[in-house]
Order: structure tokens, then sequence, then C-alpha cells
């Protein structure tokens, strides 16, 4: 699924787990509610990094919905966009009022009251959305269901079609295909050299792939500030506590079934003005076909 592991996650809890924070990465589901059970049982919340999955649903039921609060991304990248900002949703009225005064200074947001005259129960930042963001994204909300996501679906189903006939491809496992936002198509080649030689010929073609293994953005070995420790506070925290200890450190082998997985996986994202580049696409994956 690229996502976590229900079983790993349960052999990893601890008496100092807070949360739990499942990514539905590339527009499809993690296996949710079996998360969501284990953390129940154990008294745990769950957040949803819902980011790169708006629209998304297991069952009918809408991602970022299972857990105590879902977290999405209205990025210039993702299904839904305002050029930067996000939401967050929670059915937790007490959450979401801590949620709001926090993104905004602390403020309490009393209508009855000027802002300046407003009170603060606990000192916040400044998360804000501006009124622009929130109104591109609230027209692109409204266009979800009935343009966005039919679009992406219809548009990664034509390039899925051209990769289901090459012999030494997988797909990724989807717990609800329903329910995919079609955001990528994300496959599996056998071996990391393999990756690598059918990505290389696509961009030779003119339509390179997302090889996530060499990703600065979203692969942790590409982290050097975390693998590092590297902090802008001079304790070091949060890799060191208050007296200099050691709060944790991550290394390059910390997940070698992930590292395994990536090495082998390449992503197309998919948009909803693609009917041009498809047959490009289409004949790069051909090509690339040739070359493993």
């Amino acid at each position: 699924t690229l996502c976590l592991d229900p079983a790993d996650v349960a052999k990893k809890i601890t008496s100092k787990t807070k949360a739990i924070i499942p990514v539905h990465m590339c527009g499809a589901q993690a296996r949710i509610t079996e998360i969501v059970k284990l953390a129940d049982h154990r008294g745990i919340p769950v957040i949803e990094d819902t980011a790169q999955s708006c629209g998304g649903r297991l069952q009918d039921k809408a991602l970022g919905s299972f857990g105590k609060m879902g977290c999405f991304s209205f990025d210039s990248v993702k299904t839904l966009t305002a050029g930067e900002g996000g939401m967050v949703i929670t059915g937790d009225k007490d959450l979401y009022a801590k949620a709001s005064e926090y993104h905004d200074h602390g403020h309490d947001h009393n209508p009855k009251v000027p802002r300046g005259l407003e009170k603060r129960s606990f000192i916040g930042v400044n998360f804000r959305m501006s009124e622009l963001q929130g109104a591109v994204a609230l027209a692109q909300f409204r266009k979800l269901e009935s343009v966005i996501l039919p679009a992406q679906r219809k548009n990664k189903a034509r390039i899925k079609e051209a990769l289901a006939k090459m012999d030494q491809i997988t797909f990724r496992e989807i717990p609800d295909p329903e329910g995919d936002t079609g955001t990528f198509v994300t496959f599996f080649l056998p071996t990391a050299e393999k990756a690598r030689a059918f990505n290389k010929a696509m961009a030779e073609a003119g339509a390179g792939a997302i090889y996530w293994y060499d990703n600065y953005w979203h692969y942790y070995e590409q982290w050097e500030h975390l693998l590092e420790g590297k902090s802008l506070m001079r304790t070091g925290y949060p890799f060191k506590g208050e007296s200099g200890q050691g709060r944790g450190s991550y290394s390059k082998d910390a997940l070698p079934k992930t590292a395994e997985i990536l090495s082998r996986t390449l992503s197309i994202a998919i948009n909803i003005h693609m009917d041009q580049q498809i047959p490009k696409i289409i004949s790069a994956i051909e090509n690339a076909a040739k070359a493993i």
C-alpha cells in the first residue's frame, strides 16, 4: 500500500507513544480501519495525514474522518489546491476549538468583542490562510466530486491500462480501488536496477516517472537534517533533551522493508489536463518496456 503496516505499528507502540499518524500516500488509502482499531484498543489517538488523498474514501467513508483529526494540504501540487495552505477536520468540538485558536495566535474568536480584546487561553502561532486562498479552495472543493476526481480517475485508467500489458510490472495494493483519488499511478519493477532503467528510458522519451528512492522530499534516506540531527536550537531539540541527552536518532538502515520496496517503485503523477500528454506517456512506457 506504501502506507503504514498495522502489524508493524503494533510492534512499535510504547508507553511514550502519544499518537499514530498514518499517511494516505499517493492518493489512496492506508489500512486505516485496522490502524484505528489497534489505536483505540490502546487508547492512542489517530491523526490522519490526508495531504495527498483529498477526496479519497474507504468503503464510502471519507479519508481524514476515521481518526481524531484529519489533516489536508492545498499546496500547488495537491488534488485540491489554493497555491498554499491546508485544513484540519475533526468531529471533536474541543479539539476543533483548540486547533482554531492555536493556529491564530491563541485568539478565542469571540464574535462579541473586537479582535484586539479577545482572550487567549494559551500561546498560539500564525498558521492562518488568507481569505483569498480560502475562497479559491472552496471553489475547487465544490468541483472535487463532479470534475476533478472523475477526470483524474479517467486519466489514471488510461495509463494503467498501458502499464498492465507489461509482464514485469505489478501495482500497489489499494484497499478500496473505488475510493482511490487517481492522483498517481504507482507500480513496481522486479529490481531496483530495472526500475532505474525503466525510468531512464521513459525520461529519454520525454515522459519520466517519479523514482521515490531518490526523492529528496518524500524519502527519509535523503533527509540529511534528520539523519544528522541538525537543529536550529542550541540545545539540539528535538534530537536532544534539556540536559543534552539524546532523544533518539535515525539511520539509513532503519526501515529495510521500506527501502527495498521504494527502490523498485515508480509513480506517474496524474492531473485533469493530460489529454495531450497521455499518448506521449503511453509511448514512453512502451519504449521503456524494451529497456528491461
